[in-house]
């Protein structure tokens, strides 16, 4: 059976993470509260930002950039800002 959370990102409960995919505390708070529906749309956002801002993963800052945009993305309901980026409209 398919393990749930109660999403911080989507708001419901919805299917848990496999495994914890980040290390550290950060890395717990994310298995124990995001859903794999929510970080599969942080990965989405995540590879724009290393790409549109040239992100170097070796350096330290970069990794220190993407991690706060992370947080801001997946638990304080910020987007992320990507410069050029227009998001495509619904047709209605």
């Amino acid at each position: 059976m398919a393990r749930t959370v109660n999403c911080v990102y989507l708001k419901k409960e919805s299917q848990g993470l496999g495994f914890q995919l980040y290390p550290g505390e950060l890395g717990k708070r994310i298995f124990d509260n995001v859903s794999k529906e929510a970080w599969t749309l942080w990965q989405s956002k995540q590879t724009m930002l290393i790409n549109e801002k040239k992100l170097n993963m070796m350096n330290v800052d970069d990794r220190k950039f993407l991690e706060e945009q992370m947080v801001n993305f997946l638990f304080e309901g910020k987007d992320v800002e990507i410069e050029g980026y227009v998001p495509e409209k619904d047709d209605e």
